[in-house]
């Protein structure tokens, strides 16, 4: 897993979790990432700070003004977002690219009625609701389970 600050059009930055920087850039693509504060999907890589601790004799520089919630705060936050959505999936059964399919098989009688989640175009998900077919975007893109170790 790697992790990117990562920032939106409306300068809203945040931190999300990927497993390669190919993972973030197919999401980033294909729409599937989105700034959890205010939804938009123009997202770019922040400038990330090197974590390198201060020298024992430096003296302590005084704290930014920030609008929004600051930094320790914000990955708090999403912390606990993250920690939801993994309750919400437990139960939910990861299918993949086979999403709209699945969706559509289960509210058509097709196929069980169960839990599911996984990745759909902006255009299958926009053509579901459209048929009446209840999807939720998850707030935080996922690992499928297949790259998890």
């Amino acid at each position: 897993m790697i992790v990117f600050d990562l920032a939106c059009a409306q300068g809203h930055v945040f931190e999300a979790w990927f497993g390669s920087s190919d993972d973030y850039e197919n999401q980033r693509v294909r729409g599937l990432v989105s700034c959890p504060l205010c939804g938009a999907v123009e997202v770019s890589k922040a400038v990330m700070a090197p974590n390198v601790s201060p020298k024992g004799n430096a003296a302590t520089s005084p704290v930014p003004v920030q609008n929004g919630p600051a930094p320790a705060e914000m990955k708090a936050m999403l912390t606990a977002l993250a920690k939801m959505q993994a309750k919400a999936l437990a139960n939910s059964e990861h299918v993949g690219q086979r999403f709209a399919e699945e969706a559509r098989a289960i509210h058509d009688g097709d196929a069980p009625d169960r839990q599911i989640h996984g990745q759909a175009t902006r255009e299958e998900a926009k053509a579901l609701i459209d048929d009446g077919i209840a999807v939720t975007p998850l707030p935080l893109p996922i690992a499928p389970p297949e790259t998890q170790h």
